[in-house]
């Protein structure tokens, strides 16, 4: 086995640098691209980069849509710095946290020619970093030393699937709605969050299992933020499966609809200003759910499972765990947690989301 890092480990590296404020260089061929977060971005590093030419910034077109710039790639918009752009303009466009204060930010120049790929790219990583999706980049003609490399088209194909996951360890667990239970620990091969299975009971792997995806959420779940129905969930679906003496629940880092905590916070603070869940994801350069619910069919393969009674209020689940290869024999509902801090935003999963409520 070869000590050099391959396309996952090297992938997982450039997550940690640009988290870190460090740029990282996309290679297609002959063309590079350097790559910064401007959430990360220091005052230096950006004095480095405006001395290279074509400087440009990436944005997503959910974020240009707001700032009524041109997204001329489609789902992309590349726009000119202007000549007195410094950190702070460049967060201002990035974070929308006072758009409503200061909304004139343009008028935006953006750029029509030469391809968008590696932007695109760019972007996606930024995402799955839990980075805002705004990339300050680059052409350069050379790779500054000790800056990580990426070759895109590996790199596409290994963001396109899903990383593997290993369990590392189960053990038991009894908690209040069921004694008999064990908590298995599922490990990617990424080096993203670990993924956890409650199983309750010992269900029976040639029938459907009753069993929930539940992404994490530390405001639901742990806090009891009335915001949301997330904890009302967990508890009532943990319920359920105690009640009917076997099932399993698995429960997902994929904090804020894939967002992670710091852009939930984002979009939160943007429902205070006035815009609903799905608006404040969009403000942000979101889309309405960024997460990925193929981890779910794979867990439930691992443990043996190939049918589920599912307990959700939202079709797409159940859309992706077939797509995925886990047959959804019943859709058991999940109606709990509302309260008056929260009917609006139910209001809107059920409008613009298609949840069952």
């Amino acid at each position: 086995m070869s000590l050099i890092p391959d396309t996952t480990e090297i992938l997982a590296r450039a997550r940690a640098d640009l988290r870190m404020g460090l740029p990282v260089v996309l290679r297609d061929g002959d063309r590079l691209l350097l790559v910064a977060a401007v959430e990360t971005l220091s005052d230096d590093r950006l004095a480095a980069l405006r001395a290279m030419t074509s400087v440009h910034l990436a944005i997503t077109a959910r974020r240009a849509e707001t700032l009524k710039a041109r997204p001329y790639d489609g789902d992309l918009a590349r726009l000119v710095l202007p000549d007195d752009a410094g950190l702070s303009w460049l967060n201002a466009v990035a974070d929308p946290a006072d758009d409503l204060r200061s909304p004139m930010k343009g008028p935006f120049v953006a750029l029509r020619d030469g391809p968008a790929d590696l932007d695109r790219l760019a972007l996606r990583i930024l995402k799955s970093a839990r980075l805002l999706p705004a990339a300050l980049c680059a052409l350069i003609d050379a790779a500054p030393d000790g800056l990580t490399i990426l070759n895109a088209q590996p790199t596409r194909e290994v963001m396109d699937q899903s990383a593997p996951l290993h369990e590392i360890i189960f053990a038991r667990v009894p908690i209040t709605v069921a004694e008999n239970t064990r908590l298995h620990v599922f490990r990617p091969d990424d080096g993203g969050e670990e993924h956890y299975a409650i199983e309750i009971g010992r269900p029976p792997r040639d029938k459907p299992v009753l069993a929930r995806l539940h992404s994490a959420c530390f405001t639901g779940d742990l806090l009891g933020s009335l915001k949301c129905d997330c904890g009302p969930q967990l508890h009532g679906a943990l319920a359920q499966m105690g009640s009917e003496g076997a099932g399993v629940l698995l429960y997902l880092n994929q904090e804020g609809r894939g967002i992670g905590l710091a852009n939930k916070m984002r979009a939160y603070s943007l429902q205070d200003q006035g815009f609903d869940t799905v608006e404040a994801n969009h403000r942000l350069g979101f889309e309405d759910d960024e997460r990925d619910f193929r981890l779910g069919a794979a867990l439930l393969k691992d443990m043996g499972f190939s049918s589920a009674r599912l307990l959700t209020n939202n079709p797409n689940k159940i859309a992706m765990m077939e797509r995925a290869g886990i047959a959804v024999t019943e859709r058991v509902p999940l109606k709990v947690g509302e309260n008056p801090h929260n009917t609006a935003y139910l209001a809107t999963k059920a409008k613009k989301s298609g949840h069952l409520l």
